[in-house]
């Protein structure tokens, strides 16, 4: 306690410019001021100050402590401005976006809990597969999957996820399973399309990451149809674990080529940049980032009826 009054001072005699001055802002003595002064530089074993009747002036380790100084009294702040803030509580309204699927399975659900923990929060949920502008649309909190590519923003991983290749069992028992990705070429792959051209599918092949363009009797450009089409026998579909995880467990779906699962396409949640982030965003980033980090949550996944 003693060194860090000695430091505050030592900014605050240089900010006012006299121990008089520091001394009647903090309402003691000046020679209490010289004091702590003085055991600072005999601490540090340095000249911090050149001191005469009339005037200050720092010397060149005054100089360079002082910026120091300025900083960790500037961090400690906004530690406690942090502090502070957490034990307010959330208010405000809340501009969230995220892909249409994920939002409809994984972030509508879960709203009427936040908001009951949040009384004073209410939310927008824009449910929409472009990429939105956060800054310039007014969005507070995005939900993403895969790569993040903005630099502006600020990205939290919120869950893992990995996209896998599945047909279900019928499929299969008319059409063979694929045993390599030259295999694809064989089969009817229901893929998703994007401004009227085809994607293709990420894989890893002798530990590269290729992209394969497929083929296939049908493309739409909503992930659900395709995985409705998949549950229907009408060919194989390249879909993330988040939606088809419990048709797999439950023998609905069954996935193939998996010795060529390419890297996670993560969860994330993304936010402009901000010093201080509103109560608001990050109550609401640490609840979703808590919910999917539970053990049993994409376990207990319902099926789709």
């Amino acid at each position: 306690m003693g060194q860090f009054r000695q430091i505050s001072t030592f900014v605050e005699v240089v900010a006012r410019g006299s121990l008089s001055a520091a001394a009647r802002a903090e309402g003691i003595a000046p020679a209490m001021i010289g004091r702590r002064l003085d055991a600072l530089e005999a601490r540090l074993g340095v000249k911090l100050l050149q001191r005469t009747t009339r005037k200050l002036a720092l010397t060149n380790e005054g100089a360079a402590f002082l910026e120091d100084c300025q900083r960790i009294l500037g961090e400690l702040e906004q530690a406690e401005s942090a502090v502070a803030e957490r034990s307010a509580r959330a208010s405000g309204h809340l501009m969230v976006s995220a892909p249409a699927g994920f939002g409809r399975q994984h972030v509508a659900p879960l709203l009427p809990s936040f908001l009951a923990e949040h009384r004073d929060v209410t939310i927008n949920l824009n449910l929409n597969d472009r990429v939105v502008d956060v800054v310039g649309e007014g969005v507070d909190v995005a939900i993403r999957i895969g790569s993040l590519s903005d630099s502006s923003l600020v990205g939290v991983k919120l869950a893992d996820n990995q996209r896998v290749l599945v047909g279900s069992p019928a499929y299969f028992k008319r059409h063979g399973t694929p045993l390599s990705l030259a295999d694809l070429g064989k089969h009817n792959c229901l893929a998703i399309s994007s401004e009227g051209s085809q994607r293709g599918w990420t894989f890893l092949d002798n530990g590269k990451t290729v992209t394969v363009k497929v083929a296939g009797n049908m493309v739409c450009n909503d992930g659900e149809v395709l995985h409705d089409w998949a549950l229907a026998g009408k060919g194989l579909a390249w879909r993330s674990m988040w939606e088809v995880g419990p048709e797999i467990r439950a023998g609905r779906l069954r996935t193939v080529l998996d010795q060529h699962a390419a890297p996670g396409s993560d969860i994330h949640a993304v936010f402009a940049q901000r010093r201080h982030l509103p109560l608001r965003i990050r109550a609401f980033v640490d609840f979703l980032r808590h919910t999917y980090n539970q053990p049993d949550y994409w376990r207990g996944l319902v099926l789709r009826t």
